[in-house]
């Protein structure tokens, strides 16, 4: 049973402590007055014959019970509230996922992609059951590899089958991306309002494609155009700043190693400019831990709720021992 008094709904009810407190001291006089009365008893031998025990701290017991119980019921009035945690039964969740070629590094064992793949996958089991979950890949281009839907296991299969390409379109994954929510939101939204909508994007590199992040296909643009349809962007920046591929030479043969360190900037501006938040990981573990972040973001929400109940019920419970413990002792209520 939690008791919380936080932010209570009808504070003015607590103006009834201040009778509480009233009766306290009236009890506490009429008891001092009834000591004086005693002591004015002369005759001392017939009062012990009288009263041969003198009433001990326990007789007090029954008021201070009924006195604190009125106490926790006007707790109760003053409607106190908690916050409650509730999973979320409506909403889509995209997530897009770099595969150029540059998550092919090893500096995230066993590399970048096989490391992507694990956490995805756990993110996918990790999210309420009710929430729409899609998937977009992209790399020189950018399609949907599963349209949002609450079947965890077809999401998982296209994780864990994705394939690396060359370049690095992120526009094109954040366009693609809103799309595919606009297209779940008309078939389920009809005249109703569209659940809310978040994409997540993981990427490693800058933007090769266009090259300009704020040409109209580039990754600000298409991150302000999520802002303007309230859907925002959490980006995370996954490796590290030794991050190196080889590439094959195509002129003789062989191959070339390229440096291919994250791009924390850009994927920083683009959380800003759409309103969502940027996360960087270095490391599996890393990884995970954003992605269990995510998962309280999206799949929970916070309200305050009504949190009465237990000051009421331990109200009642102090009052109803109170007038016990009365009857047991002196046979009559207080």
């Amino acid at each position: 049973m939690s008791l919380s008094i936080a932010e209570p709904a009808d504070p003015k009810w607590f103006l009834l402590l201040i009778v509480v407190a009233l009766l306290a001291i009236a009890y506490v006089f009429v008891q001092r007055r009834k000591q004086k009365h005693v002591l004015r008893f002369t005759n001392m031998e017939l009062l012990e014959k009288v009263a041969p025990k003198r009433p001990g701290f326990l007789r007090h017991l029954p008021i201070a019970l009924l006195l604190v119980g009125v106490m926790l019921l006007t707790v109760a009035m003053a409607g106190p509230t908690e916050t409650k945690k509730i999973p979320r039964n409506r909403a889509t969740v995209i997530l897009v996922i770099d595969v150029s070629l540059s998550m092919e590094a090893t500096d995230v064992r066993p590399s970048r992609l096989k490391a992507a793949q694990e956490a995805a996958t756990d993110f996918a089991d990790g999210l309420t059951p009710g929430i729409n979950l899609g998937l977009v890949a992209f790399a020189g281009t950018a399609s949907v590899l599963v349209s949002p839907t609450t079947d965890r296991e077809q999401t998982k299969a296209a994780i864990g089958s994705l394939r690396l390409s060359e370049r690095t379109a992120t526009g094109e994954g954040i366009f693609t991306a809103l799309k595919s929510i606009e297209t779940l939101a008309a078939v389920l939204g009809g005249g109703n309002e569209a659940p809310p909508a978040r994409i997540v994007l993981m990427s490693d590199g800058k933007q090769t494609v266009p090259e300009n992040p704020d040409d109209p296909r580039g990754a600000f643009t298409a991150a302000r155009e999520s802002k303007s349809k309230g859907i925002p962007v959490s980006t995370i920046s996954f490796g590290t700043e030794d991050g190196t591929v080889d590439i094959p030479n195509q002129e003789g043969g062989g191959s070339e190693r390229v440096p291919v360190p994250v791009d924390d900037q850009s994927l920083e501006e683009i959380a800003r400019l759409s309103g969502g938040n940027f996360f960087t990981a270095e490391s599996l573990e890393e990884l995970n831990e954003v992605f269990d972040t995510l998962e309280e973001q999206i799949g929970y929400e916070y309200t305050r709720g009504d949190a009465s109940k237990p000051w009421l019920a331990l109200g009642l419970i102090v009052i109803v021992a109170g007038i016990a413990v009365s009857l047991i002792r002196r046979q009559r209520l207080p």
